[in-house]
């Protein structure tokens, strides 16, 4: 066994064990191995071990990873760009991944949307939340995201999934929370209200370090990199 092997299988410990801690049927929760920095030969020993789920920061890196690894054993791998996205990387993205979870501004979203191809699948995206006004952190003001979501669900060759947070770390479990528990109101705010023609799924909170709070507040997806393939 590899130790990204291993690590993966510890990973999936942790959900499993944050699902029970939280009443929730793990199964509800989906892992997004983020291998940006790290090459292709660390996802295909991911993949080794059923991961299918990948998220690239990086663009170009990412790309070149998807063209080597296209023909996996085991079924196709699916890409997500968690990354900023330019208006000058747009068609790579659309070309090329099946989710953008970076998505913060309309003209983004209308370059996606006409530049993804038409034998292709839709692509899956989730729209950015700066929920705690970090400074250093991409996305959507709160009072913002309703319209962009709105503007986003018309589009076509898009298929709007859900939220994306990177809050600032907080310095427990319970502020971890409750960063959270922010982003998790608004997901369910705007489903609530019945605007969009179909309601979002996607709840893309937690990372390494906060997994387990992000799990308690309602996360589907957590985006891990860290504890899988290491330190970068």
């Amino acid at each position: 066994m590899t130790t990204i092997v291993r690590n993966l299988q510890l990973v999936r410990d942790r959900i499993t064990t944050a699902c029970f801690a939280a009443n929730r049927n793990p199964a509800t929760v989906r892992l997004l191995a983020v291998s940006k920095t790290f090459g292709a030969d660390a996802v295909a020993d991911a993949a080794s071990d059923g991961q299918r789920a990948f998220g690239e920061n990086y663009i170009a890196e990412g790309v070149e990873k998807i063209l080597v690894l296209r023909g996996q054993p085991g079924g196709a791998l699916e890409w997500h760009c968690i990354g900023p996205v330019q208006s000058n990387k747009t068609r790579l993205v659309a070309e090329h991944f099946d989710w953008v979870q970076s998505v913060d501004r309309l003209k983004i979203a209308q370059r996606l949307s006409e530049q993804r191809p038409a034998d292709l699948p839709p692509l899956q995206i989730c729209l950015q939340i700066n929920v705690d006004g970090g400074a250093n952190k991409s996305g959507l003001a709160p009072e913002d995201v309703r319209a962009l979501a709105l503007e986003v669900a018309q589009l076509p060759r898009l298929t709007l999934r859900g939220l994306m947070s990177i809050p600032e770390p907080a310095i427990d479990f319970v502020a971890e929370c409750a960063v959270h528990a922010r982003a998790r109101a608004i997901f369910d705010e705007i489903n609530a209200s019945g605007v969009l023609p179909v309601p979002m799924d996607t709840l893309s909170m937690g990372m390494t370090a906060d997994l387990e709070a992000a799990i308690h507040s309602g996360s589907t997806m957590v985006r891990v990199g860290t504890a899988i393939f290491g330190g970068r």
